[in-house]
């Protein structure tokens, strides 16, 4: 019988589901999809291929995975970033802020592989779905504030977002590209980012 590691074999068995998806990320990433198999990933977790099986039948079931748990840990941070925000400005300071700080984590990198590795039809309108949510604590602020436009402007102003995840993907100073960032935003918010606070 395998060594337990943990107090219980509850704990165990999500430590050792917890390695695998953290394996599987990893190739994902530096491999792509193709390479996340059940095989590679025990491998990587060091486990046996029948270890993997008590957790995930296949590798799509590890894709699956692995496509809920990229959104679910950005979520969670984006989460508690904007709730302490006092108002929708601040919220969606929030939100970019703690954007280009998992960016710069590489925590968006698991999502950008998934949306390129030609998935199956089920899996990509689950990956555009989980997308919207992300998404829709910022649209709502910005739907909060009134401006004109409210979708249009959000799309606009996500679309800043993306360029400055692509400025420090590309070695940009994170702290640079926040606060130029959050400058411009304030100022496509207009007169709504009045009590807008210091970047």
């Amino acid at each position: 019988m395998p060594k337990i590691n943990a107090a219980t074999v509850a704990e165990h068995r999500a430590h050792q589901r917890e390695a695998l998806i953290g394996a599987a990320i990893d190739i994902l990433v530096n491999e792509g999809a193709a390479a996340v198999t059940p095989a590679s990933v025990g491998a990587r977790a060091g486990l046996a291929r029948s270890s993997v099986y008590q957790y995930f039948d296949s590798s799509a079931a590890l894709l699956a995975t692995v496509t809920e748990e990229a959104f679910r840990r950005s979520n969670e941070a984006l989460a508690r970033a904007m709730a302490t925000a006092k108002g929708p400005v601040e919220r969606v300071e929030a939100f970019f802020r703690e954007s280009l700080r998992l960016g710069a984590e590489g925590a968006h990198r698991p999502a950008a592989a998934l949306m390129n590795a030609g998935l199956p039809p089920a899996c990509q309108e689950r990956l555009v779905e989980l997308h919207l949510e992300q998404v829709e604590p910022f649209r709502a602020a910005v739907r909060e504030l009134g401006v004109p436009e409210p979708a249009l402007t959000a799309d606009l102003i996500a679309g800043m977002l993306h360029t400055a995840l692509a400025a420090v993907d590309g070695g940009a100073p994170l702290d640079t590209v926040t606060g130029r960032t959050l400058d411009l935003v304030r100022r496509c918010l207009g007169p709504h980012s009045g009590a807008a606070g210091p970047a």
